[in-house]
């Protein structure tokens, strides 16, 4: 019989990798995370059924050692996006869209597109979106009873880290992973605490604006040596190094995947609009030089026309412009300048035909005429 291995220091878990797991795990597709050595395993339905077979027969013999990871159910993600709504978002329009959107047929997608097209709520989401999957990922794992760390915790070389997981069973190693070992067990214990499902606000001055320096993450290699042959090929090993590469996505597996596909939809969008307000800036800024070349417009019915044609849009208002240009352009006479000022005697004439028309003749009654009697 062979001797039974065990873990000589607390497991090394991928953080972003358990979060990943958990965001896709549902009524379809099945994660499972070894008690012993840490390692994921993802039952892929697009295997072959013999393989298929071969997987559930070796959980079923280790059912103390594999875990089935619990499935989010609809009021788990919808618990998720109403509490960012409530706790994150600040401004009154975008949180009742937001809350329209969480009522709507495919709420998941929607919720995601409406955030990747606000980017001042993205950044907000992906830190929410990370630090409440943290604490359900760390609330599971205290009741599965494991001792673990996450290895983005970690402030240890690459080199020192992969030696940890090559010796993970073994009693007699070096001085570095001795000491390596009880700076992982010291580690393990901040996750037992209190404040590991409460995080609280740090308190006192905030620290002084320095300038972020963006530093590459280091990612060791996935060393396991208890891997039985029939699960190798079910082996979940994504390389996710930031919450940004994990989507909250049910339709897409991958954050690339995601933005591949609004930038076919809504970016696009966002796109036309752009590219039509940069024409209508552009013939503004047209109709603004043509402009500045008429001189002498100080008619009335020429600012009224230009008011109105703009007011209209910037086609008719170029079309407004242009006549005003050829109008100003013209000679003028100064008979036609005083014509725009006195009456005309057409005008006098029709106006008192018009009072003369409108006013009622009297009609003479017989008595009138009698009592006056026959012209002499």
């Amino acid at each position: 019989m062979a001797k039974q291995q065990i873990a000589q220091n607390p497991l090394i878990l991928r953080f972003h990798r358990l979060m990943d797991a958990f965001a896709k795990s549902d009524d379809e597709r099945d994660f499972y995370l070894d008690k012993k050595e840490g390692f994921l395993l993802y039952a892929d339905l697009e295997k072959t059924e013999l393989e298929l077979a071969e997987l559930e027969k070796e959980i079923a013999i280790g059912s103390e050692r594999y875990c089935l990871i619990p499935k989010m159910t609809f009021y788990e993600t919808k618990k998720f996006m109403e509490g960012f709504v409530n706790e994150k978002v600040y401004d009154i329009d975008t949180k009742e869209k937001l809350l329209d959107v969480i009522q709507s047929k495919e709420a998941r997608e929607n919720f995601l597109e409406f955030i990747y097209d606000h980017l001042t709520e993205l950044e907000k989401w992906q830190q929410y979106y990370q630090e409440r999957s943290r604490i359900r990922i760390i609330e599971w794992l205290r009741q599965q009873q494991i001792q673990f760390v996450f290895e983005e915790d970690l402030e240890m070389t690459k080199t020192l880290i992969e030696k940890l997981k090559r010796h993970l069973f073994d009693t007699t190693v070096a001085k570095d992973v001795v000491a390596a070992r009880e700076m992982l067990s010291s580690k393990s214990k901040t996750y037992y605490s209190s404040e590991a499902l409460n995080p609280r606000p740090k308190r006192g001055r905030p620290p002084k604006q320095v300038a972020k320096v963006e530093v590459e993450p280091q990612v060791t290699l996935d060393l396991y040596t208890t891997v039985p042959l029939a699960m190798r090929s079910f082996l979940f090993l994504p390389e996710i190094t930031t919450a940004a590469g994990v989507t909250f996505s049910a339709r897409y597996d991958t954050a690339e995947q995601l933005l591949a596909n609004l930038r076919g939809s809504s970016r696009t969008k966002v796109d036309a609009k752009l590219e039509a307000l940069s024409q209508r800036l552009e013939s503004l800024r047209h109709l603004s030089a043509k402009l500045t070349t008429i001189e002498d417009i100080t008619g009335t019915d020429r600012e009224g026309r230009l008011i109105h044609a703009v007011s209209k849009g910037v086609h008719d208002a170029e079309e407004s412009v242009e006549d005003l240009i050829d109008e100003t352009r013209k000679p003028r006479k100064l008979l036609d300048v005083v014509q725009g000022f006195l009456p005309r005697k057409k005008e006098k004439k029709k106006q008192k035909e018009e009072i003369v028309s409108e006013t009622p003749i009297p009609i003479k009654t017989v008595t009138q005429i009698h009592k006056k009697g026959p012209k002499k």
